[in-house]
């Protein structure tokens, strides 16, 4: 399978920066399904979950639209799975932001909001990557800027799941994955050529599985 002829779902459930998402896919080659239809999301041949906003909020979408099963299923048949932003936090067990607001529960570990001194929350703006496990998804990309926006960050119970970290006030994990699943706290579709070059990394990583 090419990567032009991956079919790659974008789950669409209100949760912010799909139309984005979806265009950077689409300018690495993929062909891109932006739905809001679980049985969708199940039958692709590889998924990306985005998402901006509240942690409670995002799950809320979730499972009103019926996604979190079908995310869980893509993950669980071993489809290429990608998250981006709140998409990375809702992969974990819970959020300081949203208390009682469970996840989807696929990685060990909570998200706790910054604790950074004299630093500025939310975290935003450009911040460099510094990869300590190698991944494919993150092939060429060490050392490389990419753009934050978030008031909250994951704490893997794992060490093994954290793929790269980034330093604001100490590392925080800026990336994370095991198995068929990666995701990323940053925003990749607005981290200009850096950010593409990850989307263009997943697609030939999907193709590969």
């Amino acid at each position: 399978m090419t990567a032009e002829r991956l079919k790659v779902t974008v789950v669409d459930y209100d949760a912010g920066n799909t139309l984005s998402v979806t265009r950077a896919l689409e300018r690495m080659g993929a062909r891109v399904n932006l739905t809001p239809d679980p049985a969708e999301v199940e039958a692709a041949d590889a998924v990306v979950l985005p998402g901006v906003g509240a942690f409670g909020d995002c799950m809320r979408k979730l499972k009103e639209r019926g996604m979190d099963g079908a995310c869980l299923e893509a993950y669980h048949t071993g489809k290429p799975f990608l998250g981006v932003c709140v998409g990375l936090q809702v992969l974990f067990e819970g959020s300081e932001e949203s208390p009682g607001a469970g996840g989807l529960r696929v990685l060990p570990g909570r998200v706790i909001r910054f604790e950074v001194g004299d630093h500025k929350v939310p975290h935003m703006g450009w911040n460099d990557l510094r990869v300590v496990r190698w991944h494919p998804v993150l092939d060429g990309l060490h050392g490389e800027a990419f753009y934050f926006v978030h008031s909250y960050h994951p704490v893997p119970e794992n060490g093994s799941d954290v793929l790269g970290v980034v330093d604001y006030g100490g590392a925080f994990c800026a990336a994370a994955g095991r198995e068929n699943l990666v995701a990323v706290q940053f925003h990749p579709e607005k981290s200009s050529h850096v950010g593409l070059k990850l989307y263009e990394n997943f697609l030939f990583w999907a193709r590969s599985l």
